[in-house]
């Protein structure tokens, strides 16, 4: 019987752009994105000067959203829920589009308070992201969302009516550079707007998270211009020197300039520097530390409220629970009660070991992961399953780590000996810290230890003994039900490996065998 699979579509009537992600939620809970549209509607730029929206734009907007539907209808979409912003918000026959639009579509499209997206937009960076403070900004093309997170609860949020494609337009922004003197104006212009809501510079010194398309555009920027080794933009985080000193320098250039720069895409070059002038405005109102990239928004927000809903907001270490619950369900490679034993093992290695060692306390969480992950590369091949382990955890969409955390952890999952983990590695030297190659390979080194205790993934050791004795011998000695030969000669082939990362060589005895099961 083939599992139950729930898919839903979100689509996202935005001002700037309408976008379309097809959800799959699983039987046992694994969900993912199945596909993704996108659409350059520029519906603040459509409004007439009488603040409607032409019957011509409608009906070009009913043809998209006829297309989205066409393809949620292919995945087997048993729900669609369109939701529409602040340029249909604000337009003066907005009645009129969204009854057009529903007769047109079949699509009952709802229509959000700038509340209601500042809401969803919470709910989208809580799921996926750890912070516990912060202020959050959605930058969209006709409206601004703020928000303030005080110990990952939603305390305050406020929308404006400015966004990166009605500020253009407001400003004239229509080809040409935009000398310095109109940046200043169009940020004090903002900053001015924003000083009617006291809270946002009360809490200077927290980091600014930042969802939506100006945002995401700016991360790219940055990856492309730094050489950044690893393309995520989930959790990239950007300094305010560089937001100011990006937007000057896009701010210099023309629009066709604007438009071959290598990692921005073409249809967002005219609304690049407006969005990126209200982003460093909000920066400044509220004296961020730094600015991170949200990849998850809106639409994420949606599914999760609609899909996955919980009673309560995660902590944070719930929110990398959460992932490594969905990679693993998504990836079954390996029999749960194995990784379960695994995991507890490494664990138990690590609070033995790890005191003497200098570790991080962060490491923990980082082996905890990956020795439920290492081997996920499986659903891949067999053969060399700790390259697919690595690649699958470098590439697939998990949170609750940072990125040079994401990278040590698919290093340690996948980790075999010294030499290999410097080859995967060094690609990504910008990213890690002194000392994050040393922490990997002990980590790593422990796991493949704790693997080869139950090599027979039977989990026949019931309790572990770790012990230190003669300076050079690590003692393991287990209770179990059986003698544990396939153990003992898996520890025997990883012992000298192990001993040029710990300094000591493992040596496993059992207690107490049992009768074989």
């Amino acid at each position: 019987m083939k599992p139950f699979n729930q898919v839903t579509g979100m689509i996202d009537i935005g001002s700037n752009t309408v976008r379309l992600a097809v959800y799959q939620v699983a039987a046992n809970g694994a969900y993912r994105v199945i596909d993704q549209g996108r659409w350059p509607a520029r519906l603040s730029q459509k409004l007439d000067s009488h603040g409607r929206l032409p019957l011509e734009a409608i009906d070009e907007l009913a043809d998209v959203l006829r297309h989205f539907r066409r393809i949620c209808s292919m995945h087997g979409a048993q729900r669609i829920r369109a939701v529409a912003t602040a340029a249909i918000r604000q337009a003066a026959n907005r009645a009129e589009v969204l009854d057009r639009l529903s007769r047109e579509t079949g699509l009952s499209i709802e229509l959000l308070s700038g509340e209601d997206e500042a809401r969803y937009g919470s709910a989208a960076v809580l799921r996926t992201m750890d912070v516990a403070d912060g202020f959050l900004v959605d930058i969209g093309g006709g409206s601004t969302e703020i928000s303030l997170i005080r110990n990952r609860k939603l305390t305050e949020a406020v929308s404006f009516p400015f966004g990166c494609v009605n500020t253009a337009s407001r400003h004239a922004l229509n080809g040409g550079a935009v000398s310095p003197s109109q940046l200043e104006q169009i940020g004090e212009l903002i900053q001015s707007a924003l000083r009617s809501e006291p809270w946002i510079a009360h809490h200077a010194g927290l980091p600014l998270i930042g969802l939506g398309g100006t945002t995401r555009a700016l991360a790219k920027l940055c990856q492309r211009a730094g050489e950044y080794p690893y393309a995520n933009l989930h959790g990239f985080e950007v300094t305010g020197k560089t937001l100011n000193d990006t937007l000057n320098k896009l701010a210099s250039l023309s629009l066709d300039k604007r438009r071959k720069i290598p990692g921005l895409s073409k249809d967002r070059a005219d609304v690049i520097v407006p969005g990126l002038a209200i982003l460093r405005a909000v920066a400044r109102q509220c004296s961020a530390s730094r600015i991170v990239v949200c990849g998850a928004g809106l639409r994420d927000g949606l599914f999760f409220e609609t899909c996955l809903p919980l009673a309560q907001t995660p902590t944070s270490s719930q929110v990398l629970e959460e992932s490594v619950r969905n990679l693993t369900a998504l990836y079954p490679a390996a029999p749960e009660a194995h990784l379960a034993q695994v995991n507890r093992l490494a664990l138990k290695l690590y609070d033995r070991l790890a005191p003497h060692a200098g570790l991080d306390p962060s490491a923990r969480k980082l082996l905890d992961a990956a020795s439920r992950l290492f081997k996920i590369g499986a659903v891949i091949d067999y053969n060399d399953c700790p390259d697919h382990t690595f690649y699958i955890l470098m590439h697939a969409h998990w949170n609750g780590l940072s990125h040079r955390e994401i990278l040590l952890t698919a290093a340690i999952a996948s980790y075999r000996s010294a030499s290999p983990l410097r080859r995967k590695l060094a690609p990504y030297r910008s990213i890690l810290k002194e000392g994050d190659f040393d922490t990997a390979a002990k980590l790593g080194s422990l796991l493949q230890l704790a693997a080869a205790l139950d090599r027979s993934e039977s989990q026949a050791i019931g309790t572990l003994d770790v012990s230190v004795s003669g300076g050079n011998k690590l003692r393991l000695t287990a209770t179990a039900s059986r003698s544990l030969p396939m153990e003992k000669m898996e520890v025997e082939s990883i012992a000298k490996e192990f001993r040029k990362v710990w300094g000591v060589s493992p040596k496993l005895t059992v207690a107490q065998p049992l009768a074989a099961k």
